[in-house]
């Protein structure tokens, strides 16, 4: 005999994508437009070739925001294979900075190489030279209502 569906059962589940080429990461930069992160949250290990930033993401694929109010997840955005890293708009001495992604873009170079281009509000740009395109989301946190109880819009 089975039991009633409970509504914990048709929650959606944390996302965990991965782009190997451009479109799957127009996919990725759809679902981490408008995000939010401090800039303290913002990593690059060298030796890894890893570039990874935790971030406050919009879940724009929430098709219960009319059961609930707009929210937000933590998620991990963890771009691999990084040879070179660049920012342009960016205080990085200034720790209270909070920064707002517009976008992921990729910049295809030769042999699969090319450049990964995090644009940010307010004229701010993080670009990654990268050997080959490996980019993963994965949500860490259960969803959150978003502080301001709204989506974000745009001009």
């Amino acid at each position: 005999m089975t039991g009633d569906a409970k509504f914990e059962d048709g929650r959606e589940a944390p996302l965990n994508l991965g782009a190997f080429d451009p479109d799957d990461l127009k996919v990725i930069s759809t679902l981490a437009q408008d995000a939010v992160f401090p800039i303290t949250e913002m990593t690059w290990r060298a030796g890894e070739r890893r570039f990874a930033l935790l971030i406050n993401r919009f879940r724009w694929e929430d098709t219960g925001h009319t059961r609930h109010a707009p929210e937000r997840v933590q998620s991990l955005l963890v771009i691999d294979n990084v040879l070179r890293i660049a920012s342009q708009g960016i205080d990085r001495t200034d720790r209270d900075t909070i920064l707002s992604l517009l976008s992921i873009t990729f910049e295809p170079g030769e042999e699969g190489a090319g450049h990964v281009l995090l644009t940010l509000a307010g004229d701010g740009a993080i670009r990654l030279e990268i050997e080959a395109l490996e980019v993963t989301l994965k949500d860490v946190t259960r969803p959150y209502r978003a502080p301001s109880g709204k989506a974000p819009a745009h001009d």
